[in-house]
């Protein structure tokens, strides 16, 4: 059943009551029994009457029944129901407003020293965990060079048109020689000229088997991998998480699952995927519990949007991370807000 035929079943009297037990797990993180609610209803019924729209709710797998207790918990379907056609949207607050925009400070910083003051003041006015995915760097690639480390690691120094350079270690393919690596570095910067990384990608893939014969076995295994160029894991990589510590701020219960969350957070290079996935819609995107396929078995709901740069083109996210049962009508205002003003700085730069 879609969430519209659920709202359409709900009268008055189940609708507060569910709201009611949304709204005090939110804030408390508890079960809601029915003598709570009789006092809190607008509408003067029994406990009894309040119990039969409970499991009215239940049935409807609105609610969750824990063990060992009498009170009912939002299931993440009536979160989700909860977050989508209930929930009122607070506006960010005066001081939470002026607690990010202080981020900019009087000076001008660069991007990477501005988004990591960013996720600071995030985590710290939300109490989660923050996400900031910084801008891929478009400017086209001037040199591309590769250093061998030792047998099974090499650099790759990426130098942009604009000075940017990045460095990349990664695995190369078995065997590779200093000759091999210079000429796969040549090859890839006769095609590299006036093109980004994600326009030499395309190229790559259109030009490879082509060109094949120009270059020996290692070399066009060093350049066929791609690893070398967009798989590999910069030394200055683009997720920057703060606030971990907020996330130990929960029950005792819930360690095992927050030492899980943890685990995840290091898996940057997944997340980077994930986040990427926002860049191809708008606006503040919520995912609770198993909605979020990293962090399933941590109990925990990520907000996130995307941000835009000056050719209204989404180029990174901000998000944050905390329990199911996060203040969503004060983070989702607080996360839009920060997705924009990055946006509206980062289209007042050249790069």
């Amino acid at each position: 059943m879609n969430q519209e035929s659920l709202l359409h079943e709900m009268n008055d009297r189940s609708r507060e009551v569910f709201r009611r037990v949304v709204e005090s797990y939110l804030e408390t993180g508890e079960p809601v029994g029915s003598r709570t609610l009789t006092r809190a209803l607008s509408e003067k019924v029994s406990a009894a009457t309040i119990r039969n729209v409970m499991q009215d709710l239940e049935f409807m797998g609105l609610l969750d029944s824990p063990h060992a207790s009498a009170g009912r918990l939002p299931s993440q379907m009536g979160l989700r129901l909860f977050v989508d056609g209930m929930m009122e949207i607070d506006a960010v607050n005066s001081t939470d407003r002026a607690a990010i925009d202080q981020t900019l400070g009087n000076d001008d910083p660069e991007t990477g020293v501005l988004l990591d003051r960013v996720s600071t003041a995030l985590s710290s006015i939300t109490r989660g965990a923050s996400l900031v995915l910084m801008p891929k760097h478009e400017a086209p690639i001037r040199h591309i060079e590769f250093v061998s480390l030792g047998p099974d690691r090499a650099l790759v120094v990426l130098v942009f048109a604009d000075g940017h350079v990045e460095n990349r270690i990664f695995t190369p393919p078995p065997g590779q020689t200093p000759s091999s690596m210079r000429e796969a570095g040549n090859f890839l910067n006769a095609m590299a000229e006036g093109k980004t990384l994600a326009e030499l990608r395309g190229h790559l893939s259109q030009q490879i088997n082509v060109r094949r014969r120009e270059l020996d076995v290692l070399a066009a295994e060093l350049v066929e991998s791609g690893i070398a160029l967009w798989g590999a894991e910069a030394t200055d990589p683009r997720l920057i998480v703060r606030g971990r510590a907020n996330l130990l701020d929960r029950e005792a219960a819930d360690l095992d699952r927050i030492r899980v969350l943890f685990d995840d957070l290091e898996r940057k290079s997944d997340i980077v995927e994930f986040l990427e996935l926002t860049e191809r819609g708008e606006g503040v995107r919520i995912f609770i519990g198993s909605e979020n396929k990293l962090f399933s078995l941590s109990g925990s709901a990520l907000v996130v949007s995307p941000y835009m740069n000056a050719d209204r083109k989404i180029v990174g996210a901000v998000g944050v991370i905390g329990p199911t049962r996060l203040n969503y009508g004060r983070i989702v205002p607080i996360v839009d807000y920060t997705a924009q003003l990055v946006g509206r700085v980062l289209s007042g730069r050249k790069g």
